[in-house]
């Protein structure tokens, strides 16, 4: 699988913490951190469908496929670490950081004492997500 930039996994974060993930048994709609969309995740068993921009054309897996995936227990999910990402809006911060996700997650993260904790937690996620039997389609589910 194609592994997404680490940055997406703070915005899953943010999704869930903000309550922005509506689960339901075979599909969850994720909103975005604007509130402008609402994206699609399906599964059946290990194979998951988005119609997130990362997740269709980039064919890696997006926030709204990592957030359903830390909803479901497949990933491990830090609430103390999340809420350093509650009401962030990544669509506006992406777009003034030029799509530099790196700079845009130093950006929220630039008035916390001591981040390396959260570096920590956000490469925890990462191997996880790695090491996950994970299969992305087009087709819908």
């Amino acid at each position: 699988m194609k592994m997404p930039p680490r940055e997406k996994i703070p915005e899953a974060y943010s999704a869930i913490i903000d309550g922005r993930v509506e689960m339901h048994e075979n599909h969850a709609l994720v909103t975005s951190s604007d509130h402008q969309k609402v994206y699609l995740v399906r599964w059946q068993g290990n194979t998951y469908n988005a119609n997130d921009n990362a997740t269709y054309w980039q064919g890696y897996p997006g926030y709204p496929v990592i957030a359903v995936l830390l909803m479901q227990g497949k990933l491990p999910y830090n609430e103390d670490v999340a809420r350093y990402f509650q009401g962030v809006n990544w669509h506006r911060l992406n777009k003034k950081k030029k799509r530099d996700y790196a700079a845009a997650l130093a950006d929220v993260l630039l008035d916390v004492a001591h981040p390396e904790g959260i570096y920590e937690e956000i490469d925890k996620v990462y191997t996880h997500l790695s090491l996950l039997d994970l299969t992305l389609t087009r087709k819908k589910l």
